[in-house]
């Protein structure tokens, strides 16, 4: 991700309109919804992400939710609960959830944001990057889940499996 080199003092007020900056500066395909929500598609390893950054003014919560492009059929989706509660517990921030609606397994994270000192572009790519992160980190874990016939804790333990050394 590019950093921008904007003022930290350009933090206040809302925050997506960093978010909007730092689309830009990436050449991040998005859409500005309305003044309190911001969607971007970004290219991952195993699939593009869906980002929905959604500000709450009078809360002061900045939220992002990160989906992965995978379809849960309805029967699989217990075992998917399983696997997400599995993945949580790995998870120092954030936390996975299914999106009943659509069926997609997405990552959710939210921050106050104090009412003066808004936030800043660093706070703002770690949290993106935090996102994308753990989406990248556990996708295969859902694959080999959902197609792969693997139990939860074995897709987990298959997909976050070390190698050390060389081949």
């Amino acid at each position: 991700m590019s950093s921008l080199n904007l003022e930290l003092d350009e933090t206040h007020g809302n925050p997506l309109d960093v978010v909007e900056r730092i689309a830009i500066a990436n050449d991040w395909t998005y859409d500005r919804h309305a003044d309190d929500e911001l969607a971007a598609e970004l290219p991952g390893q195993w699939c593009n992400y869906r980002l929905w950054f959604s500000w709450q003014a009078d809360m002061g919560i900045l939220h992002l939710a990160c989906a992965l492009d995978v379809k849960v059929p309805p029967a699989k989706r217990l075992g998917l609960y399983h696997l997400l509660a599995l993945a949580n517990e790995k998870l120092w921030l954030g936390h996975f959830d299914l999106w009943s609606d659509e069926g997609v397994p997405v990552f959710r994270h939210a921050i106050l944001v104090r009412d003066s000192a808004g936030v800043g572009v660093e706070t703002l790519e770690d949290l993106t990057e935090l996102a994308l992160g753990e989406c990248e980190r556990f996708f295969p874990a859902f694959q080999f889940h959902l197609w792969g016939g693997k139990a939860p804790a074995d897709a987990l333990v298959a997909a976050l499996l070390e190698t050390e050394g060389e081949a």
